[in-house]
């Protein structure tokens, strides 16, 4: 899955806690990229593998984060599991 998010890099401590949640679910997280995207904006985009409901818990967190404006996660699966 991906978990992206736009959110304001002025509120304080904001980054800490993207980092905070994410290592919480380190055993999730593949990769993770930073985008400054104007001076006020940045764009997180974690890449996340594991099972949906840990994926979704870690998205929830992130995504409740007091600054983010914009919070998505989306999700797809190989169908190995599927039955």
């Amino acid at each position: 899955g991906v978990v992206t998010l736009v959110y304001d890099h002025h509120q304080p401590q904001l980054q800490e806690r993207i980092t905070e949640a994410q290592h919480c679910y380190y055993q999730l997280i593949t990769s993770s990229t930073h985008v400054h995207m104007d001076h006020h904006n940045c764009l997180e985009v974690t890449i996340v593998k594991g099972k949906a409901s840990a994926v979704r818990a870690l998205a929830e967190q992130m995504i409740a984060l007091r600054g983010v404006k914009n919070g998505t996660l989306t999700m797809s699966s190989t169908g190995g599991d599927l039955h």
